[in-house]
Formats: C-alpha cells, sequence, structure tokens
C-alpha cells in the first residue's frame, strides 16, 4: 500500500493552522457555523443516550464472558462515537457542502498559487447547493451497504468482538473520501475517481480519514474538525492525488 499513515494526521493538523490565514477565514465562518450548531444540538442530545445504550449491549453477554466487559465497554464506547461523528458530520457536510467546496477552492489557491476553475465566490456557491447535496447523498448511498454489514457483524456472537474496528476503519475510509471529494470536484472529477485515488495513496488517506473520524466524536475539537479536514484534504489532494502527484484523471 502506497502512502504514509502519519503524513496523512499531519495534513488534518496542517489545515487546522492554516484556518487562521487571513485568505481562508472568510471561509471558515459557514461551515464553522453550520458544524458548531449540528454537534452543539445532536451530540449533546446523543451523548446522554449513549452510556444507556453500550450497557443495553453489555447486557447481552452471558454471564461466563463477563469478564471481557472491561475490555469491550471502550471499544464500544469507540465504536459509538464514531457512528454518531460520522452521521452528525454527514449531516453539516450536506447542509453546508458548497461553502466547503469554496473553502476547499481557495485552500488550494493559497497552497498551489494557481487560481481554481471552479465556484469563484459566495453567488456561485449558492447555485451549487442543489448539486452539492445531491453530491453528499451519494457519498451517503455508498457508506450505507458497509454500515449495514457492519452493523450485522456487530450482532453476530464471537465475531463482533471485532466490531469496534471494523467501525473504525470504515470511519476512516469515509472521511477521507468525504472531504477528499471536496478539492476534486472542483476539478469537475466523479464520486468514481475519488474513490481510485483514495486507494491509491490508502496509507495516507486512512491517516487522514482515521485522525479526522477520531476528532468528530471529541467534545469542542468536533466544532472544527470539519473545516481543518476540507483544507487538509486539499493538501493531501495537491501534494499526493492530484495529476501533478502522478495520479490520472483518468481512469484506466
Amino acid at each position: 500500500m502506497r502512502g504514509n499513515v502519519v503524513g496523512g494526521v499531519g495534513y488534518l493538523v496542517e489545515g487546522a493552522k492554516l484556518l487562521t490565514h487571513p485568505s481562508l477565514r472568510l471561509f471558515v465562518i459557514v461551515p464553522l457555523l453550520v458544524n458548531i450548531v449540528i454537534f452543539g444540538t445532536l451530540v449533546g442530545a446523543g451523548l446522554s443516550y449513549l452510556s444507556g445504550l453500550i450497557d443495553t449491549w453489555l447486557s447481552w453477554i452471558p454471564d461466563w464472558l463477563g469478564f471481557i466487559e472491561w475490555v469491550l465497554w471502550p471499544l464500544l464506547w469507540l465504536a459509538v462515537s464514531l457512528i454518531m461523528g460520522y452521521t452528525f458530520t454527514a449531516v453539516a457536510l450536506i447542509i453546508a457542502s458548497p461553502f466547503n467546496a469554496l473553502l476547499a477552492e481557495k485552500a488550494e489557491e493559497l497552497v498551489t498559487g494557481r487560481p481554481v476553475d471552479s465556484l469563484e465566490g459566495l453567488g456561485p456557491a449558492l447555485l451549487a447547493v442543489p448539486r452539492g447535496i445531491l453530491r453528499e447523498l451519494s457519498k451517503l448511498l455508498y457508506y450505507l451497504p458497509m454500515a449495514a454489514f457492519v452493523i450485522i457483524v456487530s450482532f453476530l456472537p464471537g465475531i463482533n468482538i471485532v466490531a469496534p474496528l471494523l467501525w473504525f476503519a470504515l470511519g476512516a475510509w469515509m472521511m477521507s473520501i468525504q472531504f477528499v471529494d471536496y478539492p476534486m470536484d472542483n476539478h469537475q472529477l466523479s464520486f468514481a475517481d475519488v474513490k481510485e485515488a483514495v486507494r491509491s495513496r490508502r496509507l495516507s488517506s486512512m491517516g487522514f480519514g482515521g485522525v479526522v473520524a477520531l476528532c468528530t466524536g471529541i467534545p469542542v475539537i468536533n466544532f472544527f474538525v470539519v473545516p481543518s479536514a476540507v483544507v487538509g484534504a486539499t493538501l493531501l489532494w495537491c501534494r499526493e492525488l492530484s495529476p501533478a502527484s502522478g495520479f490520472s484523471e483518468h481512469r484506466a
């Protein structure tokens, strides 16, 4: 597998640092406000049910396996946090998708020094709302069958011990696809191209997506993760996935 896990993690960190750049501040405001409203409302409500849900799941464990509860409890907490984080992030992305695309456009122009022939302003971004929502829904439809498989695994005795790891891997994969899609969509590349590009640098993509998935489940930090991830994914695109980095825009 090609890429670098640590380098992938670094893209999110670097993206967070760039949010304060004067040329990006204006384009960070809307995604940030949407994220604060979504996470502040839904996560607050969701966490109130989290402990009860986990306790219910643990009650299904036979008494003779009670000794593994101390292992399963943090794994289940991680899995449910990842599911909630991805779900709430997906809602935030659907609402703010055109503004995220505009942020990716300006971030790429900042990094490369070259203009991106894309939305070019708030007006075109608003006109792109229906198309952005459809693009987000296509990603959600791609996610649902894989999530359904992991849900089934989660209820199968014996092998459900690996379910939290599967949820993490799925969350990492989807978060990389979710955010890399913004700069690639700005270049009129298809969703199939996005999946191929992410696969071409799997380690970097999974490192990036993994840390994004973890951050979506951390209170306060999750307020800032979306704009940071948009910029971080743009850095990943510019340095590893773009045609200049060796990725072909045309699928074989």
